[in-house]
C-alpha cells in the first residue's frame, strides 16, 4: 500500500463544475463555461474498486451543483451505499429545476440511492442569483422523502459576526428551518476565487489564510475525483484507479 495514501478513509466526487449560481462568496470563482460532467458508471465502478482495498468511511458528492446530472449522482451513491460507506454526503445548492414534478422525481431517486445526509447551501451569497422557491420546494421534498437534511450555509468573517450578509442569511435560515430542516455548521468564507475579488473589504489581503480543506499531501486522508476525471495524477477514464493511488507521490 502506498505509504502516502495508506491511511486514506474518503472519497470526493466532484459531479461537475458548470453551476446555477454566480455567487460572490465562491472560491472557485466564475463557473462559466464548465461542461464536463463525472460519468457515474465510471465514477461507481472507482468507488467499488477504492473499497476493496481501503477502509472508506466518508463519500461526499458536491461540484459546481451536482445535481444538474442526477442521474450520474445517483449512481455514485449507490454504489456507496453497496460499498457499505457509513457517510454518504451531498452538497447542493437545490436548484437544478424549476419543475415541481421533475424536483420531486429527482428527490424520489436520491432517497432511493443511499443518500443519507444533504447539506443544502443556503444563504445570503446563494440568494441573490438563486430563486427562493424552487430550493423551498426541493428542500420540502427530500425532508419528506426521509433524507437526512442540514443547512449549510457560507458565513463571512464568522458565524457570531452580524455583517449586512450574515445578518441577511439568518433571515433565509429561519424560513428553511420552518419546515423541519436542520441547522448545519456550514463554513467560513476564505478569501479565494470570487471572495478576494468581491469581499475583499473583509479580509485582510496581507496574510496568508490557511484552506481548512487541504490535506497534507504525504498523508492523504481522502481522495478527490474531478469532474473531468482526474484524481491526483492520474485519469480514472485512462488507469485503473488502483494503479493511480500506487503510483502517487507528493
Amino acid at each position: 500500500m502506498n505509504e502516502f495514501i495508506k491511511h486514506l478513509n474518503r472519497i470526493e466526487v466532484i459531479e461537475t463544475m458548470a453551476c446555477t449560481g454566480h455567487c460572490k462568496h465562491c472560491s472557485e470563482g466564475d463557473h462559466a463555461g464548465f461542461t464536463d460532467h463525472l460519468d457515474g458508471t465510471c465514477a461507481a465502478k472507482a468507488i467499488d474498486e477504492i473499497c476493496l482495498v481501503y477502509n472508506i468511511d466518508s463519500l461526499m458528492v458536491f461540484g459546481g451543483e451536482p445535481l444538474l446530472y442526477p442521474e450520474d449522482v445517483c449512481k455514485i451513491f449507490k454504489a456507496g451505499k453497496m460499498a457499505r460507506i457509513r457517510r454518504r454526503d451531498l452538497i447542493t445548492n437545490g436548484y437544478f429545476s424549476k419543475d415541481k414534478a421533475a424536483i420531486h422525481d429527482v428527490a424520489e431517486k436520491l432517497a432511493d440511492s443511499g443518500v443519507n445526509r444533504i447539506l443544502l447551501s443556503v444563504d445570503a451569497f446563494h440568494q441573490e442569483t438563486i430563486p427562493l422557491e424552487p430550493v423551498m420546494t426541493f428542500a420540502t421534498c427530500i425532508h419528506n422523502a426521509g433524507i437526512k437534511t442540514e443547512l449549510s450555509p457560507a458565513w463571512l468573517v464568522s458565524q457570531e459576526d452580524n455583517n449586512p450578509y450574515n445578518v441577511k442569511t439568518r433571515e433565509i435560515l429561519r424560513l428553511f428551518m420552518d419546515i423541519g430542516l436542520d441547522m448545519g455548521v456550514g463554513n467560513v468564507i476564505w478569501p479565494e476565487g470570487n471572495a478576494r475579488i468581491y469581499l475583499k473589504e473583509y479580509f485582510d489581503l496581507s496574510k496568508d489564510y490557511v484552506n481548512p480543506y487541504e490535506d497534507d499531501p504525504k498523508n492523504l486522508l481522502s481522495v478527490s475525483i474531478e469532474a473531468d476525471g482526474k484524481v491526483l495524477k492520474g485519469n480514472i477514464y485512462q488507469n485503473s484507479i488502483i494503479k493511480i493511488l500506487e503510483d502517487y507521490k507528493p
